[in-house]
């Protein structure tokens, strides 16, 4: 008996999926954004990966999370704005207030502990790091001395005339 070849999705149902679960913390999250603000006891842990594609975020809070990291939508946030692939939040972080944006594709978990809601998410590719050229450093001339550059013997002396 011949093995069949499993069928190829090429609707991609399982990404179709995860899209229209992100649609669900959009809508969450405009919730949140509306002049009433989260209702009732609902908060939000979002987990995303920090160095996801087109996260961004300040410096200092990714040298002190480099991979990944969970904020908390409850009480103090401010300026939160939600577009149709990302959102962006000012948090404070050691009483300085910083703006996150987010896209919905870089998060990995959201979860909303007052209703025991949680949708998890495939990570998505880092992005690569920025790598700085190897600049050779600069060149000093220094001038010859008699015992630093290779030997040169003559042989005319050696030579018959």
């Amino acid at each position: 008996m011949a093995e069949e070849t499993p069928p190829i999705d090429e609707m991609e149902y399982e990404k179709l999926a995860q899209d229209a679960l992100r649609g669900v913390i959009r809508s969450a999250l405009e919730r949140a954004a509306s002049p009433s603000g989260i209702p009732g006891a609902h908060h939000f842990y979002i987990t995303f990966k920090t160095r996801g594609p087109g996260v961004s975020v300040p410096p200092d809070v990714i040298a002190k999370y480099p991979d990944e990291m969970t904020v908390v939508l409850q009480h103090q946030y401010w300026d939160l704005a939600v577009e149709h692939d990302l959102f962006s939040v000012m948090l404070k972080f050691g009483g300085m207030p910083k703006v996150l944006t987010v896209p919905y594709t870089a998060v990995t978990r959201f979860y909303d502990p007052s209703v025991q809601f949680l949708l998890q998410f495939e990570a998505p590719e880092p992005v690569p790091e920025p790598v700085a050229e190897l600049t050779p450093p600069p060149r000093t001339e220094t001038p010859p001395t008699g015992d630093d550059g290779p030997k040169v013997v003559s042989l005319d002396q050696f030579r018959k005339k």
